[in-house]
Parts: structure tokens; C-alpha cells; sequence
């Protein structure tokens, strides 16, 4: 298995080709000054309102381009263009795999799932305790298959609409949500960008990744329950009936699940990449599309025409609501958070050609104990994109047993919830409830997070010892 994957290929391949150590070269130390400059851009994106993928991208290309620039003029042109394939090649599989999702995720969104989801909450008159139980349970077992960032703006719907007049509440609440969906990606290969990267990579069965339900789980209580204590015990008021989801809703959420059951086969199975059975999952949503626009009824709208024109209301349009288009769902993908990955991918993969990687590799995992290394990946996802960390980590591929493998998943998964910055799910609230859910709110909070971070890494240790 680990033969045929991109990241391991791509560490073979680095091995074999790199003849200059560029790590003390005026390129060197030029790559990591274009990246750290890129990288402070793309977490300043609420203030600069600069998309994060434009500094990302632009500084991959550019530390490539003075990389291949070198090894044009030493006549080795073949090895970087043999190494930037093979980052390139490991991107490919990660976007195709990401994109399948988002496109489903999209289409169940046109249908009224979420909103269904949503509104079905707010009917039923739960109290603030309730619901801030309720919505973290939900976010920690729904972002194990979706992504982090969908479910916590759901959420963070749910929340705000019901506790709009009480904002201790919405804080906590965010908090718990964030906290939630991080702890829920972690134990999953689909729920979030570094268990996907950890189970492309080959280095982790798709089954064990299961053994981090109970850490996961703890990581995500110890810190609830506290806060359950400053939660009101008041009531907030109800609102009306669900609305009714489109037609194909339900179909869509059962070819989502059988999408992922696919690409399960065929890693498993077949020995294929995941991206490939995601693709084979997209062709059947396809087909329901299909499907929908050959049997979608005709509105009999023209027997009431009178009746709009005496009330000077417009005619319908026939199935003006209902009706779907697949390729739109691929339209209207994050396709900044798309190429922001590129960018990342890219500009580390250049990074591990000159030779960083491996300087790090050799301080975290040869300089000290591995457990040490792998909570302080944790600790460093709280301030860096965890996709971006892990990544880093794959390349290095240090030769660490399997329960260190899984503890660095788990660490780098839920340390983001450190920091209201560490993770897509926390940015994203705090741009949904701006003055509400803040960074300095969280990070009052953070000594409590941090106690289920510590509880979690224990609880693996305690359960999972077999791994070592």
C-alpha cells in the first residue's frame, strides 16, 4: 500500500534526486521568507480581505521557480521537475477527493437539507442547556463526515436564531461547536483535511483511524461539561414547523453515504486511491440529476392564471424551485479553499526538496522522544493550518510506530480548538457572529480546551497502548 502512495512516492523520490542542499543557500532562506510572508497574509484574510489562496498560490510558484531556476543552471532540470510532479500528483488526488464532497455537500444544501436541520431545532423549544448539548453532539458525529467548516456554520445558524437575546450563550455555544467538530474530524478519514491527508498517505489503516473515537470523544467532553455550568438554564422561544426538504433530498444523502462507502472499497479492495471511488460516488448523484430532470412534472400553473393577474401577482414558472443541475454544485465549490491547499502543498513540497523538512524532521523526531514531537505538532496547529502541519509531518515521514502515527492525528485534529484562529471551523464563526464569537472570548476558555487535549492524548494512551 505505502508503495503506492503519493506522499511516500514523493519522499522516494526526494531521496533519490536531491544532489544540492540548498537549506543554506541564498534561495533557501529566500523560500521560507516568500512563504511565512504568504502564510501571514492568508491568516490575515478578515482584515486584509485578500482571498487566502492568491498569496498561497503566487508563493508556490514562486519558490518553485527559484528552486528549478538552480537546478536549470547546474544542469539538473529533470530532478525538480521530477519532484514538483510528484507534489503535484498528491495535490491532484487530495482535490478530487475534497471535491467530490463539497459538490455533494452543495447539492444537499440546494435541497434543504441543512436548512430542514435547522429549523427542525429551533421548533422543538429545547433550553439553552439542551441546546448547547445538542448542537455539539451534533457538530462532533456530523463533521466526521462532512467538513468542519459546513457544520460549524450550521450550527452556528441554529445557535445564533435561538440565542440571539442571550449572548453568554451563543459564546459558549460557538466555543462547544468549534470544539465539537474539531474532536469529530479526528476520528474519521473523511472528516477532516488531515485524517484525509493521514489515510492517502498510506500510513494509517482506514479502520484504526476508529480507535480515536473514545480520545476524540473525551476531547470534546471534559471541556463541555465544564461549561455546562455557565450555560442559563433559561428558555428561548420556539419558531414554526420544518420546512418541507425538495425532492431528491433524501436520495442525495443516501448516495452520499454510498459515495463514501465506495471510496472505502476501493482503497480497501482494490488498492486504488480514495479519490478514485469518490469520483465513481459523483457519477451517481450525475445520474440522479438525470433522472430529476427527466421526470420533473409540469407546474399546472395556467388554470390560476386569473387568479395572479387579479392580485397582480407573476406567473410561476414551472418547477421554478425544484429543479437541479449537478454541474452546478460543482460551480460553486470553495475554490479558494481549493487553491489556498495548492499553495500550501506546493510551497512545502519545495520546502522539503531544499531540504527543511528533513532539518525539522531530525530535531522533532530524532532530537526528542516522539510523543513530545507529536504534541507539540498539536500545540503549533493552534497557530498553523492543521492541513498544513500534517503535511509537513507526512513529508518528513518519520519512522514513529502506529500509535504515534494516530496520536499525531489526533493531536494535530484537535489542538486547532486551542485558538479560535487553529482551525476553519473558529474562523469561520467568528466571521458568521462577529462581536459575539471573538478570539479574545475563546481564549478564555482555553486553559478548559486544553484539559480535553490532554485528557484526549491520555485516554489513547490508556486504550490504544496495542499500537506501540
Amino acid at each position: 500500500m505505502l508503495a503506492f502512495s503519493p506522499l511516500i512516492a514523493w519522499a522516494d523520490v526526494e531521496q533519490a534526486a536531491q544532489a544540492l542542499n540548498l537549506t543554506k543557500h541564498w534561495v533557501g532562506y529566500l523560500a521560507i521568507a516568500i512563504f511565512a510572508v504568504a502564510y501571514l497574509l492568508a491568516m490575515t484574510e478578515e482584515v486584509t480581505e485578500l482571498n487566502k489562496s492568491k498569496p498561497m498560490v503566487l508563493a508556490a510558484s514562486l519558490i518553485w521557480a527559484f528552486i528549478a531556476g538552480i537546478y536549470v543552471n547546474n544542469g539538473m532540470s529533470e530532478q525538480a521537475g521530477h519532484a514538483f510532479r510528484a507534489c503535484l500528483e498528491g495535490y491532484a488526488e487530495l482535490f478530487l477527493f475534497i471535491m467530490v464532497s463539497m459538490a455533494y455537500l452543495n447539492a444537499m444544501e440546494n435541497r434543504g437539507v441543512f436548512n430542514n436541520l435547522r429549523v427542525w431545532l429551533l421548533s422543538k423549544g429545547f433550553s439553552y442547556r439542551k441546546l448547547f448539548w445538542i448542537t455539539g453532539i451534533m457538530s462532533f458525529f456530523m463533521s466526521s463526515i462532512c467538513n468542519n467548516l459546513t457544520t460549524a456554520l450550521l450550527m452556528g445558524a441554529v445557535i445564533m436564531a435561538m440565542g440571539k437575546d442571550n449572548r453568554q450563550f451563543v459564546t459558549l455555544a460557538c466555543i462547544n461547536v468549534v470544539v465539537a467538530t474539531n474532536a469529530g474530524g479526528s476520528f474519521s478519514p473523511f472528516g477532516d483535511i488531515t485524517t484525509l491527508l493521514v489515510w492517502q498517505s498510506g500510513v494509517v489503516p482506514f479502520k484504526d483511524f476508529y480507535s480515536l473515537f473514545i480520545p476524540a470523544v473525551v476531547n470534546f467532553a471534559l471541556p463541555a461539561i465544564i461549561m455546562h455550568f455557565w450555560i442559563p438554564k433559561e428558555y428561548p422561544s420556539a419558531v414554526g414547523k420544518a420546512p418541507v426538504m425538495k425532492r431528491g433530498a433524501m436520495a442525495m444523502i443516501v448516495l452520499f453515504l454510498l459515495t463514501i462507502v465506495t471510496a472505502v472499497c476501493f482503497e480497501n479492495m482494490l488498492k486504488l486511491p480514495p479519490a478514485a471511488g469518490m469520483l465513481a460516488g459523483l457519477t451517481y448523484l450525475k445520474f440522479l440529476s438525470y433522472y430529476m430532470q427527466k421526470t420533473e412534472g409540469k407546474q399546472k400553473v395556467s388554470d390560476f392564471a386569473h387568479v395572479y393577474k387579479l392580485f397582480q401577482v407573476k406567473l410561476p414558472e414551472a418547477n421554478q424551485d425544484h429543479k437541479f443541475d449537478v454541474f452546478k454544485s460543482v460551480a460553486t465549490l470553495e475554490w479558494d479553499t481549493l487553491l489556498f491547499f495548492y499553495g500550501v502543498m506546493i510551497s512545502v513540497g519545495g520546502l522539503s526538496f531544499i531540504g527543511y523538512l528533513t532539518m525539522a524532521s531530525d530535531i522533532l523526531y530524532v532530537g526528542m522522544d516522539p510523543t513530545i514531537a507529536n504534541i507539540i505538532v498539536g500545540i503549533l496547529s493552534a497557530f498553523i493550518d492543521n492541513g498544513t502541519i500534517m503535511f509537513a509531518v507526512l513529508t518528513m515521514h518519520p519512522d514513529i510506530s502506529q500509535g504515534q502515527w494516530l496520536l499525531v492525528t489526533l493531536t494535530a485534529g484537535v489542538g486547532g480548538s486551542l485558538l479560535a484562529i487553529g482551525s476553519a471551523a473558529g474562523v469561520g464563526l467568528m466571521g458568521q457572529l462577529k462581536g459575539v464569537y471573538t478570539f479574545s472570548a475563546h481564549l478564555k476558555w482555553m486553559p478548559v480546551i486544553l484539559l480535553g487535549f490532554f485528557g484526549s492524548i491520555a485516554t489513547h494512551f490508556l486504550i490504544n497502548s496495542a499500537y506501540f
